[in-house]
């Protein structure tokens, strides 16, 4: 009797343990079959989103199952993803945002929406130059915060966000929420003056109260270009280096600097983390040293490394 009742035991071991190995392998994320890093970071996804192109902004959506990034395609920022279908990613493809009528244009920093549905994304308006433009040029146009909508699997064709949002000054780093709330930069006039980070809480219908200036306890300027969705931390860019705030009852704490062994030669910026709060995904460019701005890029990567990087400053 005892034999028996330990071989169910056993059996029964054997069972939970198939049952365990078989939900972790099911719930495991995938990226792109790349070995995650560790504390150093590494190249993401070399030869498919890394290429010779200049590439910026490695996004995820909730479920991760679809990516998306920017990348230069003859002087038009251009917003690029993969879906996952079967367990298998696609093929990279541009994502059509602009009509045909437009030749050069500006869609990158995209994020997207609990449910997948909503893309929002820093654009120029096309009326605003002519085809024919520079990259230069097109990035002296002040920027705009632009919505597209997934309809039936496909993303369409993309508006302005209502006037609250977008204005005639500049509009930069939009981050959205759990609760559909956007943060984002400007340097709208303002009280405090110069650029600032502003949160614009959702009312739903594609609609936002009035934004309002999140104070950060610095005197250095560092400015939000990344919130987690439930708002607990974000992440700031100050003196070519990445932060990270914590928010409580009292506000957002002193930003306490990422380590990350910067290079000085390069300009880091457009943080993210993965949804499943692993990886801290960024990007960085290089400059020739004779131009400034966009026209002077000569390269753009996007690197991960672990999040442990960043919440060690907890300790410190």
């Amino acid at each position: 009797m005892r034999n028996n009742f330990k071989k169910i035991n056993n059996y029964l071991s054997l069972f939970i343990l198939i049952i365990v190995l078989f939900c972790c392998k099911s719930s495991s994320i995938s990226y792109f079959d790349q070995n995650p890093p560790f504390r150093t970071p590494e190249l993401f996804a070399p030869s498919l989103v890394n290429t010779d192109n200049i590439e910026l902004n490695v996004v995820f959506n909730y479920d991760h199952t679809e990516m998306f990034f920017s990348r230069i395609v003859d002087n038009s920022f251009v917003i690029h993803h993969s879906e996952l279908i079967n367990g298998e990613w696609s093929n990279i493809k541009p994502i059509k945002l602009y009509d045909d009528s437009v030749l050069v244009s500006v869609a990158c920093d995209p994020t997207i929406t609990k449910d997948g549905q909503t893309m929002y994304f820093l654009g120029v308006d096309p009326k605003l130059y002519k085809n024919d433009v520079t990259r230069e040029e097109l990035y002296t146009i002040p920027p705009d915060i632009y919505i597209s909508k997934k309809v039936d699997g496909k993303w369409q064709l993309a508006s302005k966000v209502d006037f609250q949002i977008s204005t005639k000054y500049i509009e930069t780093y939009p981050v959205v929420v759990a609760d559909g709330s956007l943060y984002f930069r400007s340097n709208r006039p303002s009280d405090i003056g110069g650029m600032n980070t502003y949160r614009a809480q959702y009312l739903g219908n594609e609609k936002f109260e009035n934004p309002v200036i999140v104070n950060i306890k610095s005197d250095k300027n560092e400015l939000i270009t990344y919130a987690s969705p439930d708002e607990r931390y974000a992440v700031t860019n100050g003196q070519g280096k990445f932060q990270i705030t914590f928010k409580d009852k009292s506000g957002w704490s002193k930003p306490r600097e990422i380590p990350l062994n910067y290079d000085s030669n390069w300009r880091y910026y457009s943080p993210y983390m993965t949804a499943d709060g692993k990886y801290f995904i960024y990007s960085r460019r290089y400059n020739n040293p004779e131009k400034k701005g966009w026209a002077g890029v000569e390269k753009g990567e996007v690197y991960w490394v672990n999040a442990d990087v960043l919440f060690d400053t907890i300790s410190e």
